[in-house]
């Protein structure tokens, strides 16, 4: 028999994984708790499985609990669980990036294992994410015996664990940060800068998409090194000097974000051509 699943906090995480454990069979979806009953009913649907909560007084015990709730309420929600549940012996996760298991330090002093399980992907399209889910990284860390519980179900559903430094759990996030949103932020500039230049946003997403697809393939087969080609690689500093002078004349939030950028770019031509010396 799979171990009930107790999920509070059904967002996009939570519901895409009650999914996948329920349609696996790696647990036992049990209780779904959220701040709404509408809310609940909508997150059971997706699961497939479960009894829709709204109320915490109606929590059943069980064995594992994920809490999916935002990064900000899981110290918050752990100490009310384990003021109001018996958790002596479950083994207790959430799913925050940022946050390490240390947030769940109250449920820890009440019997509980604790871990923190965190999948390296974006949840904008549940559905999507939920048929395609195999093969995603996801960072872990925490106490051993949860691990050893929780580590089998993830690899039932498809994912692959990589074990991260609790301490430095901020900066594992940021690395996710940058290799998603500020891309896109990155992007952004370069789509406005186009527009800048007379160019319609269509045809503009289409000049960018060769150039983004190819850098990005380059530095996953390549290494950043290999793959920085442009002014900085090559040296010329008079072709930045006047961009960033053009950047910041047309928008000056965006010359900022051209003149940080160049200083770290500075930073990878020096290791470029170390390398290659």
């Amino acid at each position: 028999m799979a171990n009930p699943l107790n999920i509070v906090g059904a967002g996009h995480v939570g519901r895409v994984l009650g999914r996948l454990f329920a349609a696996s069979g790696a647990f036992a979806v049990q209780d779904v708790l959220t701040r709404g009953a509408a809310s609940a009913r909508d997150a059971v649907a997706f699961i497939g499985a479960g009894r829709a909560l709204a109320d915490a007084a109606a929590l059943r015990a069980a064995q594992v609990w994920m809490l999916a709730v935002p990064d900000d309420r899981i110290a918050g929600v752990a100490a009310a669980l384990a003021a109001s549940v018996p958790v002596r012996g479950a083994v207790v996760f959430h799913c925050s990036g940022a946050k390490a298991s240390g947030e769940l330090e109250a449920l820890r002093d009440a019997g509980a294992r604790v871990a923190s399980v965190h999948p390296v992907r974006s949840f904008a399209d549940p559905a999507a994410v939920a048929s395609g889910f195999a093969g995603t990284f996801c960072g872990v860390e925490g106490d051993e015996d949860a691990l050893a519980v929780l580590l089998p179900a993830f690899e039932a559903i498809g994912a692959r664990p990589v074990h991260i430094d609790a301490a430095a759990k901020t900066v594992y996030h940021a690395a996710s940060v940058f290799a998603s949103n500020y891309l896109v932020t990155v992007l952004d500039a370069a789509l406005r800068a186009y527009a800048a230049a007379g160019v319609p946003p269509a045809v503009a997403r289409e000049l960018a998409r060769p150039l983004a697809s190819e850098t990005l393939a380059n530095v996953f087969r390549l290494g950043p090194e290999t793959a920085l080609s442009g002014p900085i690689a090559r040296g010329d500093a008079a072709t930045v000097a006047r961009q960033q002078a053009a950047v910041a004349g047309w928008d000056a939030p965006t010359g900022d974000l051209y003149a940080a950028l160049a200083t770290s770019t500075w930073d990878l031509a020096r290791r470029k051509h170390a390398g290659s010396a």
